[in-house]
């Protein structure tokens, strides 16, 4: 006869043997407060910006502007200022309008501007989705590359117009652009004469550019280890002096291209990110001088 207590312990075994292993992790969308789904991002711990987004104390929200017959969407951070505030378009990298540039658009509110980034990919997904909606990365910046420029310029006119109507704005406005959109905040200043100060990070001019049309400061922010970007350094330095107008740039020793997205990476490499700490120094005290 088997021991009662043996054949207990027996029964135990298989019962536990018998239960289904734990399926691995699978991916899963999140939706911050906002309402921007995150395509298969992990299940883990948030990412830095996706964090900052979430406990940020101020008035975040999605507008819809329209402009003929089309409509763009646009994230809006409000500052917690007493007074009517600058505003600053934010032009996000050949990646779309993710986390990050919306985090960047957060922290130029926290310190006192009124900050719209508009998803220049709205409508450019499958089903006529916008950024959040590409499969992958690589399927949004591939739709970037394909935007018609008169459109990129339309959406953007739009969505200044907008920002500048707003009854908290007190009518200046500046725009700082990312990789792609740094070429765009180039694009941008040659076409509105109502700018304050545009802020390029590694971003190129267009090789036809009349720099005579730009009526603001231009400064311009750039990796050492960007040869690619920094090569039309020496034509729009050029270009901006012949033209009487202001053109400072800095390129930052060390640093690569998107530093200001990867120095805030932990992994980002030590000159990333004394690169992208220094240029958001920069870039507020740029802001404070313009918004006067």
């Amino acid at each position: 006869m088997i021991p009662r207590g043996l054949l207990l312990l027996s029964l135990l075994v298989s019962v536990a043997s018998a239960q289904p292993a734990p399926s691995p992790s699978a991916p899963s969308s999140r939706r911050d407060q906002v309402g921007q789904t995150l395509v298969s991002q992990p299940a883990s711990a948030p990412s830095a910006a996706l964090t900052r987004l979430e406990k940020s104390p101020r008035h975040q929200e999605w507008v819809q502007v329209k402009h003929g017959d089309r409509t763009v969407s646009a994230f809006v951070v409000y500052p917690e200022v007493k007074d009517k505030a600058l505003t600053v378009v934010v032009i996000h990298e050949n990646r779309g309008l993710n986390d990050w540039a919306r985090a960047v658009a957060d922290r130029l509110a926290e310190n006192g501007y009124i900050a719209i980034a508009p998803d220049l990919l709205t409508g450019a997904a499958p089903g006529g989705g916008n950024t959040k909606d590409f499969a992958t990365q690589g399927d949004a910046t591939a739709a970037i590359g394909k935007l018609p420029a008169a459109q990129v310029a339309a959406d953007l006119a739009a969505v200044a117009d907008y920002a500048k109507a707003l009854p908290a704005a007190n009518g200046k406005l500046a725009v700082a652009g990312f990789c792609w959109g740094g070429g765009q905040a180039w694009r941008f200043a040659l076409a509105r004469s109502d700018l304050a100060l545009a802020n390029v990070f590694y971003g190129a001019p267009p090789s036809d550019a009349d720099y005579a049309k730009i009526a603001c400061s231009v400064l311009g922010y750039y990796g050492g280890n960007d040869a690619r970007i920094n090569s039309t350094l020496e034509k729009s330095t050029a270009g901006m002096k012949s033209a009487g107008k202001t053109f400072e740039s800095v390129i930052y020793d060390g640093a690569g291209h998107a530093f200001m997205r990867s120095g805030e990476e932990s992994d980002g490499g030590a000159a990333n990110q004394a690169a992208a700490t220094a240029g958001w120094v920069r870039l507020l005290a740029a802001l404070a001088k313009a918004r006067n």
